[in-house]
């Protein structure tokens, strides 16, 4: 079994990089400062922002004109499979499944590993207290069993990034799935046990895509309702740093094992191989070593740099490194039946913008086009994520001078008993409806004028009613424009509405794509009241943009 250093952090810590001020330490003399050199652009994981900074740090210490481009874990990875990353290089929190597949192989050159950071739960300090887990020789034996059965039992209610669409997700889901198979190595469909999984599932209370979006939503909703946070060690220390909790968290590291990320540094493009290993060489350097360590809290994969903060990284004893399954049939199987299968099930209204405006440019052509995307016509990698799945409910509301008659369209589960992963395709029942949505969608024509604040409290009036129907299912709207209101009831109307609707629909998220002439302040006032996110899809193809927002559903 692999094995790598458990560096536990010292509670003095986050005092001491207080301390420090996190002041980025001095570049190293400049190589080259010539704003004139080639991009050297590097197709990153959202979850990077943090080491932003290091382009301009790159380009005075090596010459190298760094320059990241963010994306989601696995439309990252999509773009390198089929070639289309267009990039230098990617530098991704790891690059197992991208590896797991010849094609990905094949599009690395070389790769290095940067700095580290292992899967840890942080646990709010009173629940950890309520499950006696404060106590270090307790916290010691907590296990991927313990923190299941504390989430089934109804004591732990967590936020974790989508397991279909992010590394962490999908790896706190391998560690369910290899405790309760009472093994890591060699993994196969056949050894996973689906009623852990559902069971580890109840305490899912809080679901995203990035860590910057779900560490605000956290902060926010810390409490009885939301008491633990999985991710990266990093973000875990940083919102410890960051005083903004109502309490801190107690990072726990399951025994059976915990992922790594590892940040490899992906070469893609050979003719930069220059370039690549100039970067390279500097980033596992002192000086960049150490900047990483005190600003991201990324522990070093350089010894000397390691051994030079042994006062605040400290080994112990021995953190076991969870494998990653090479086996694709795996991976894929478990994010399959994790969307049509194990997760709460989806009920969302897409409130859509078909006044006149979209008749211009080809608008709802391409809102059509989404539609049938969603609907099952995209079997790309990122497709199969962003698809309707077995389970969900969706209403598709149009609206222009008024809101319009919403239209319900319902998945049908599908059957699965006992254990494993049994692939098995689309029912017909399923194709049906799939077929139904897509031939609603060519129905829609553009005519009228923009009702979108009635629209939208339309839908979360019928979302709330729906929610106290129905409340196992993960509700949100998605709302849709490309012009400036000019009917109903105004932003202010909006906002007296909202705050007389139920505290279960005020819940709601509601996110908000920002399209065509829409305006982009009153498209984030709304999401200001309403939670949720405005998605860009102005100068990014649209449909990408509904990917983006499925991975929040």
């Amino acid at each position: 079994m692999k094995i790598c250093l458990k560096m536990t952090l010292l509670a003095g810590l986050l005092a001491i990089l207080t301390a420090c001020g996190r002041q980025e330490p001095s570049a190293p003399a400049s190589t080259s400062t010539s704003h004139a050199a080639p991009v050297f652009e590097v197709l990153a994981t959202s979850d990077l922002k943090d080491a932003q900074a290091l382009e301009k740090m790159a380009l005075q210490a090596t010459g190298v004109n760094l320059k990241f481009r963010y994306g989601g874990t696995m439309e990252s990875t999509e773009a390198v499979l089929t070639g289309r990353a267009d990039a230098a290089a990617a530098w991704f929190a790891n690059a197992k499944y991208l590896l797991s597949d010849s094609q990905g192989q094949s599009r690395v050159k070389l790769q290095e590993k940067i700095m580290l950071s292992p899967i840890a739960v942080g646990v709010s300090e009173s629940a950890a207290r309520a499950l006696g887990w404060d106590r270090p020789e307790v916290a010691a034996k907590v296990s991927w069993k313990t923190i299941t059965e504390a989430a089934g039992a109804g004591k732990l209610f967590y936020a974790l990034s989508n397991p279909a669409t992010s590394n962490q997700g999908f790896m706190a889901l391998m560690g369910v799935v290899a405790a309760a198979a009472g093994k890591a190595e060699a993994l196969a469909p056949e050894d996973v046990n689906r009623q852990a999984i559902a069971t580890f599932l109840k305490g899912y209370k809080l679901i995203g895509d990035n860590s910057s979006y779900l560490s605000e939503k956290f902060i926010e909703g810390q409490g009885p309702r939301l008491n633990a946070f999985i991710n990266y060690e990093n973000w875990l220390l940083s919102l410890n740093a960051s005083g903004r909790l109502r309490e801190k968290l107690l990072l726990v590291y399951p025994r059976e094992g915990v992922a790594t990320a590892d940040y490899p540094l992906m070469l893609l493009d050979e003719a930069r191989r220059e370039d690549y290993l100039k970067l390279v060489d500097w980033l596992k350097g002192k000086e960049a070593q150490t900047w990483l360590a005190q600003q991201t809290l990324r522990r070093p994969v350089n010894s000397e740099v390691a051994a030079s903060l042994a006062g605040r990284f400290t080994h112990p004893g021995l953190l076991v490194e969870l494998p990653f399954s090479p086996d694709r049939q795996l991976a894929d199987g478990l994010i399959s039946a994790y969307l049509n299968e194990f997760r709460k099930p989806v009920a969302s209204t897409f409130v859509l913008d078909v006044s006149g405006s979209m008749g211009k440019e080809k608008r709802l052509e391409r809102l059509v086009e989404v539609i049938h995307y969603v609907a099952g016509d995209d079997a790309s990698l990122t497709g199969r994520i962003a698809r309707l799945n077995e389970r969900e409910k969706v209403w598709l509301l149009p609206f222009s001078t008024r809101p319009g008659q919403p239209e319900l369209f319902e998945i049908p589960a599908g059957k699965r008993t006992g254990k494993g992963l049994a692939a098995s395709p689309d029912s017909a029942a399923k194709l049906k409806v799939m077929a139904a949505v897509r031939a609603y969608a060519d129905t829609l024509r553009a005519a009228g004028g923009t009702a979108l604040y009635d629209s939208v409290l339309q839908a979360l009036q019928m979302m709330a009613e729906q929610k106290k129907l129905h409340p196992d299912y993960q509700y949100s709207v998605i709302g849709f424009t490309d012009g400036e209101n000019s009917h109903g009831r105004g932003f202010e109307a909006f906002q007296q509405d909202y705050a007389q609707l139920p505290e279960d629909a005020r819940a709601i998220p509601v996110f908000m794509i920002l399209f065509g002439d829409a305006r982009e302040s009153e498209l984030k006032a709304l999401v200001k009241v309403t939670g949720g996110l405005v998605f860009d899809a102005r100068h990014t193809p649209l449909y990408r943009v509904f990917k983006d927002i499925r991975a929040y559903q």
